[in-house]
């Protein structure tokens, strides 16, 4: 026997759901600026002010993404009213599978288009730069190091974000130094900002002979990839610039001609390096566009009048610092110590399922601010 009344009551809810959303965005407002915007670009000096242009294409795919998203939407709805009218007719256990799918699917894509509400800093749409430094605890850091950066490379899969390693630096034993990860996709920084301190790992070092448990750390950086609508100046005598080989496996110029570049900001003592381009004009733009993100991120942050006010940023990755724990012996819990979340599926979370942690964060962040 098919039991309609969980269908119409959850029908029900989301409809009243997307009116909300359709009353937040305004077809008709998302029309006129769509028409603005297409004006704007059919101007023949369009091009003349490229980023200017740039930042025009971009608001005119956003808008009209929300309208594609609100018609497909509708869509849904509309389908699924359509269904409950002809069970009400006759019984069709596949039209009820078929219609709980649909709800289903607009439920968890109102939820994802709500969470993105929060993500309203100036920069939280941008593609993320992320940067992972192994820290106390030897040889199982660096380790450490290298399951988070396959954790996050997991987590932009999941999203179908793109990725690209921008700086790898190798541990002698095992693991890694220190790793750079772009990730490129909508609303990436806006999410993984929340990811930006001190990851502790309890664990059976799997390097130590006598199988005794080891505490390590590793820090996690984030910041924006900026536009060329963003400019921050910085003298070329507050800059250090050094080379060397690039190092590590495989590569046409590794450990052939002095490829990696590493900058140091001298005022702040903040340093970039970048291996994994083919030359060393490419390592030094990206070395130098990474190092302008760090500035104006934490300058942001700390509200600071003078660039030198900055280095109070910096966190040393070690006891007491750490905004989530990972325990895998003697039990298994993954905990934030921010948010209080926590879970026991502690493979799902090395795999890449950290929403849950992101969504807390940013819904915390929200109600401290309102």
């Amino acid at each position: 026997m098919i039991d309609l009344s969980t269908l119409k009551r959850d029908f029900s809810l989301l409809r009243d759901r997307l009116g909300h959303t359709q009353d937040y965005l305004d077809p008709a407002a998302l029309n006129a600026k769509i028409h603005d915007l297409e004006h704007t670009a059919a101007q023949p000096d369009f091009w003349n002010d490229q980023a200017t242009a740039q930042v025009t294409l971009q608001q005119l795919t956003e808008a009209k993404d929300a309208l594609n998203q609100l018609q497909q939407w509708q869509q849904t709805i509309e389908h699924v009213e359509t269904a409950l009218e002809l069970l009400e007719l006759e019984p069709d256990e596949g039209l009820v599978t078929e219609a709980t799918t649909l709800l289903k699917e607009l439920d968890a894509q109102l939820s994802r288009w709500e969470l993105e509400q929060l993500l309203s800093g100036p920069y939280d749409k941008n593609n993320a730069i992320l940067t992972i430094n192994a820290g106390a605890g030897g040889t199982d850091a660096q380790d450490w190091a290298e399951m988070l950066l396959r954790m996050y490379t997991r987590w932009a899969e999941r999203h179908g974000y793109q990725t690209h390693l921008a700086e790898l630096s190798e541990g002698e034993e095992a693991g890694i130094k220190s790793a750079t990860l772009e990730i490129r996709g909508r609303y990436a920084y806006g999410y993984l900002r929340s990811e930006k301190g001190t990851h502790r790992l309890v664990r059976i070092s799997p390097f130590n002979a006598n199988g005794k448990r080891q505490t390590s750390f590793a820090g996690v950086d984030v910041m924006p990839e900026l536009d060329q609508s963003v400019t921050v100046e910085i003298p070329e005598s507050d800059l250090e610039i050094t080379t060397s080989r690039s190092g590590g496996k495989g590569g046409q110029n590794v450990n052939k001609v002095e490829t990696a570049v590493r900058i140091v900001h001298k005022p702040t003592g903040l340093a970039v390096r970048c291996t994994q381009e083919r030359s060393q004009l490419q390592n030094k733009e990206k070395a130098l566009a990474i190092l302008k993100a760090k500035l104006l991120v934490i300058a942001q942050e700390q509200k600071a009048k003078e660039i030198a006010d900055i280095r109070g940023d910096a966190v040393e990755a070690a006891w007491g610092n750490q905004i989530r724990n990972y325990v895998f012996h003697p039990y298994q819990l993954v905990k934030d110590l921010r948010t209080e979340v926590e879970t026991t599926a502690i493979q799902e979370v090395m795999d890449g399922d950290l929403d849950p942690f992101i969504q807390a964060y940013l819904r915390q962040q929200t109600e401290e601010v309102s």
